[in-house]
């Protein structure tokens, strides 16, 4: 018989969100189902079409701390998000975590044990391949909007100049922003912030919630001992377009919210025109690694 941990105590609730994550999506309940401290597992559907939610309900039936929300369409990770963490209640914690982000037994025990120490606290775990490769995506800086001006016609990355190297001096490592794959905060503070900016579909969202968190006064941080496989892109590898453009997107809109105002016309439209110049470059990108992934 399962324990369910009391969510009124310290209980943690994880949030999936999941679109044509049938791949993935087994391992990482069965994975999330035994983790110590889980109070509450939501998944939330947004409209997939593969056998997910198959998936998932055999989960709910054999598990009472999992239930799922399944949109009829895709409403978008933020709005997601919010929809998973309002369904589970007033569990004092929330943790995010990808489809594809397998977590081991004491990972989110960990993260909330930290962030506990440091209230209040937004943090991520050092996030790595099956290879054992460390996503640069877990440890960034805030958009740096002269530099894309500076590379887009060059095509260069701008992810990449977001990166932070690892410092394994540090237990925990502060950062501007940590990666929606996963992320573990307390709720009073993800509900003082507002939650996820729903104005976002896909991307940059993570961004802008490590930045209202930063703004509330909380640290940011990533958890450099504390790891976990994310196998990273599962099910945007067959979309290259919808994930680009929602990206470019998300990258304009929040220019708009935290930059915009103490730039001129001039510069706010040169921005606009390198984010889109930048477009079908990472489109192109994006489709030759989708073919090669296929």
């Amino acid at each position: 018989m399962i324990s369910s941990p009391d969510p009124r105590a310290d209980g943690i609730a994880a949030v999936v969100v999941t679109h044509r994550s049938a791949e993935t999506i087994d391992d990482c309940l069965r994975r999330l189902r035994a983790a110590d401290g889980v109070a509450a597992v939501r998944v939330v559907d947004n409209a997939s079409d593969d056998d997910t939610l198959e998936i998932v309900q055999r989960h709910a039936m054999a598990d009472p701390r999992v239930r799922f929300i399944a949109n009829p369409d895709n409403p978008g990770f933020a709005v997601a998000c919010n929809q998973g963490a309002a369904d589970a209640g007033a569990t004092p914690w929330l943790a995010f975590v990808n489809p594809d982000c397998l977590v081991e037994a004491d990972s989110l025990a960990r993260l909330r044990a930290l962030a506990a120490a440091r209230a209040p606290a937004l943090l991520g775990a050092d996030l790595v391949d099956d290879g054992g490769v460390r996503d640069g995506a877990a440890r960034r800086r805030d958009p740096d909007f002269a530099a894309l001006l500076r590379g887009a016609l060059r095509g260069a990355s701008a992810s990449a100049r977001l990166e932070i190297a690892p410092d394994d001096a540090l237990e925990l490592q502060p950062v501007e922003a940590l990666s929606g794959a996963l992320m573990l905060l307390p709720r009073a503070l993800f509900d003082r912030i507002g939650g996820f900016d729903e104005g976002y579909r896909l991307h940059a969202e993570d961004l802008d919630l490590c930045r209202r968190a930063r703004q509330a006064g909380a640290l940011v941080a990533v958890a450099n001992r504390v790891r976990v496989l994310h196998v990273r892109g599962v099910s945007s590898r067959s979309r290259p377009l919808f994930v680009e453009w929602h990206k470019h997107r998300g990258l304009w809109r929040y220019y708009r919210k935290f930059e915009a105002a103490r730039r001129g016309a001039a510069v706010s439209a040169a921005v606009f025109a390198a984010i889109w110049l930048r477009f079908p470059l990472a489109l192109a990108r994006a489709w030759a690694r989708s073919r090669a992934a296929a």
